[in-house]
């Protein structure tokens, strides 16, 4: 089938400009102002509207389990969210645990997203136990295309690894060309001030920020970029939320360093009195690293325009408020981490970022498609509008107002952290491999035809 978009405004990373669309099967075929429409199957009028290329979402977490529970989300309600926002790439991770293989922990997030998974998607190894093999075993997983790792260094007894590990990691890497995620925050000194506050009595939700200073977050994003260093590896910081922190990336990146840092919609546009709400409110916005004060979204914000940060994801990791976040009322500590935002990242940005001229359009398109593309092995397959690139295509509707609310969105969690937030501008319809999957209201999109990546090792960090 050929379907061909017309009269719409391409918006690329680089500049924007009035063309049409020619998609042949999977693929673009054409970008050019005036295509004729006679052999098209299907024609598509975008007057006014704007086609940007599919969101990626490098930062997800569904089907997990964690604290004694699993994320609401599974790879079909998330993958659904997913594309009624726009997006039609995205990265979950496979979790390592101590003792397993890594072969078997990829063995088991493919079977999670098999036949569920409506958009296409990769995989991120966690890294919780370097064994006798392991350092094998991630040449292995780069040989699947499982090109990028995380490791803690917070959760301690959990996730938490050693500086031993992560630099071992990291020069593994520098050999086979992966690209290594860092959750970067002091875990020893946080776990000893969140026993002082529980010590004291101090168990209410806001506590999980108050414990997790941005200090801790600073210092631990400087050990990482140092280990990385002298690993001579590329390091990619994840869900950076301080200002403390970004100014060891920007100061690393000044150096010429391979850093890179992605930031997520709460932390520009949420604060830590989010979690002081009455009652157990607070505790819809638990998550980690955590919310802080107001004073550090302006300096997220410049940190994207000015390519301090490269890359806006989500961290989607949903609990339900009733029955999972519940699982901590009188214990912050066993309050399930994460949030809901997978279906609202390029509403949230696209209005607080574009429309409030905090970053360019094409900006936009930068930090929500062709970059995560390009760090994580997926350019120019994914995150571009060019010939030969997937048609993974969204008409954006510029003017659509739109107000998100847990009543009406498509995740499968009872909140939202951005309820009630009026913004304007939504996608109007979406393509995922040249497939309307959305069409204004109605989804189209279908359990099991998203694909799995084989990303790309030694991709843009590495140039």
């Amino acid at each position: 089938m050929t379907t061909l978009i017309r009269n719409g405004t391409v918006v690329t990373s680089e500049k924007s400009f009035l063309a049409d669309l020619l998609v042949d099967g999977e693929k673009i075929r054409e970008v050019a102002p005036a295509i004729p429409t006679g052999n098209a199957t299907r024609v598509i009028d975008a007057s006014g509207m704007l086609l940007l290329p599919g969101g990626i979402d490098v930062h997800t977490h569904l089907d997990m389990p964690f604290g004694g529970t699993t994320s609401s989300d599974d790879f079909e309600t998330g993958t659904r969210a997913a594309a009624f926002g726009g997006t039609t790439t995205l990265i979950d991770f496979a979790i390592q645990a101590r003792g397993m293989k890594m072969r078997e922990a990829l063995d088991t997030w493919w079977q999670k997203a098999d036949g569920r998974a409506s958009i296409d998607y990769g995989l991120h190894m966690i890294v919780t136990d370097l064994y006798e093999a392991g350092l094998e075993d991630m040449d292995a997983m780069v040989a699947e295309g499982v090109a990028s790792f995380k490791l803690f260094m917070a959760y301690p007894g959990v996730l938490m690894v050693d500086d031993a590990t992560i630099f071992k990691a990291l020069s593994q890497s520098a050999r086979n060309g992966a690209l290594i995620c860092m959750h970067a925050e002091n875990g020893g000194v946080i776990d000893v001030i969140v026993r002082r506050a529980l010590a004291e009595g101090k168990t209410a939700p806001v506590y999980h920020a108050l414990t997790r200073p941005a200090t801790a977050e600073a210092e631990a994003v400087h050990r990482a970029i140092a280990m990385a260093e002298i690993a001579g590896a590329p390091v990619y910081i994840v869900h950076l939320s301080s200002e403390d922190a970004l100014n060891q990336v920007r100061e690393a990146r000044d150096r010429g360093l391979p850093a890179f840092a992605e930031t997520c919609p709460q932390y520009l546009l949420l604060s830590m009195d989010e979690l002081a709400r009455p009652g157990f409110e607070g505790a819809k916005y638990v998550f980690t690293p955590p919310l802080r004060e107001k004073h550090h979204q302006p300096k997220l914000w410049d940190g994207l325009k000015h390519d301090h940060l490269q890359v806006v994801s989500t961290d989607h990791c949903p609990f339900c408020f009733a029955d999972q976040k519940a699982l901590g009322k009188d214990d912050f500590t066993r309050i399930p981490n994460g949030g809901p935002g997978i279906e609202n990242r390029l509403q949230l940005l696209y209005h607080y970022g574009v429309n409030q001229q905090r970053i360019s359009l094409n900006r936009f398109v930068e930090l929500t498609s062709t970059t995560p593309a390009r760090l994580f092995g997926l350019y120019p397959q994914k995150g571009e509008l060019a010939p030969g690139s997937d048609a993974d295509i969204v008409v954006w509707d510029p003017q659509q107002p739109h107000s998100i609310s847990a009543a009406t969105h498509h995740m499968r969690v009872d909140y939202s952290m951005f309820e009630g937030f009026e913004v304007q501008g939504n996608a109007r319809m979406v393509l995922s491999r040249g497939e309307v999957v959305v069409d204004g209201a109605t989804y189209h999109g279908r359990p099991g035809r998203g694909r799995f990546l084989k990303r790309a090792a030694r991709g843009g960090a590495w140039k």
